[in-house]
């Protein structure tokens, strides 16, 4: 087992295969950040689920050879490691066919969870792992055995998008990321519509939650941060594709910030 410390950080949620059209690729949002907080000097590990087979044991080896901390990533006896079919448009920009159920959807609260809860500094998760009660219930048992910061990354994506799980979050989150479509999606919810820094504002306060991040995908980003909003017009690129941009923005967002 690598050696956890004090500055702990961990990535809760789904690793799986992105089975791109150039072939299959590691993935998930969870495992992503984690890659890029190591590359970046933190010390991340990794709380999900795998197949009892040949593509989680391939994930494994992945993550283990990434440098990444490993122990907290389960083997399923049942259920299959997560393939996700990922299309791509003609602007390179991608959307996911997410099966159901596996490994990911089934992840236990154990004790070696217990420890770890203890002597996390901060926590990095998604929705998208909560479609399933079971997933969902061992990470606010983390929650209530942890100091832990936590860091909210919204992902709605039909179906497991549903209201009741992802304001749940919200309410239990330091900080929150989402697209520009989200924010207004959410406040849609509640029959809020208006600027966009007017729905950042009234989010940050509705939900109790000080930091709030909006990205205007090729239009930069937005941060709401100690009751001040910066916005940045974002970087000129040539997109390769768009999978786990995302993900990488929010690694080096969190690093920079904590």
């Amino acid at each position: 087992m690598k050696k956890l410390n004090a500055d702990t950080i961990v990535c809760f949620g789904e690793v799986l295969w992105d089975m791109l059209p150039s072939g299959a690729k590691p993935g998930g949002a969870p495992m992503n950040v984690a890659i890029h907080f190591k590359r970046q000097g933190l010390n991340p590990c990794i709380v999900s689920s795998v197949g009892d087979d040949e593509e989680g044991e391939k994930l494994r080896q992945f993550l283990d050879d990434s440098g990444l901390v490993t122990d907290f990533l389960q083997t399923d006896d049942f259920l299959p490691t997560s393939e996700v079919l990922v299309h791509l448009d003609s602007e390179k920009n991608a959307t996911y066919e997410i099966r159901e159920p596996v490994a990911w959807d089934n992840i236990q609260y154990t004790d070696a969870l217990q420890k770890l809860a203890e002597n996390t500094d901060r926590i990095v998760f998604g929705t998208l792992a909560l479609r399933n009660e079971t997933t969902r219930k061992t990470l606010l048992e983390f929650f209530e055995n942890s100091p832990a910061k936590r860091f909210l990354d919204v992902n709605l994506r039909p179906p497991f998008d549903k209201k009741d799980v992802v304001e749940e979050m919200l309410f239990l989150s330091d900080f929150v990321k989402l697209n520009n479509d989200e924010l207004a999606a959410i406040a849609g919810w509640k029959g809020r519509t208006g600027k966009e820094e007017e729905l950042i504002y009234w989010l940050s306060e509705y939900y109790k939650c000080p930091t709030v991040c909006v990205t205007r995908g090729s239009n930069g980003a937005a941060l709401f941060i100690e009751n001040k909003l910066f916005e940045h017009p974002g970087f000129k690129v040539v997109a390769a594709d768009t999978v786990g941009a995302g993900d990488s923005f929010l690694a080096g967002l969190i690093a920079r910030l904590s």
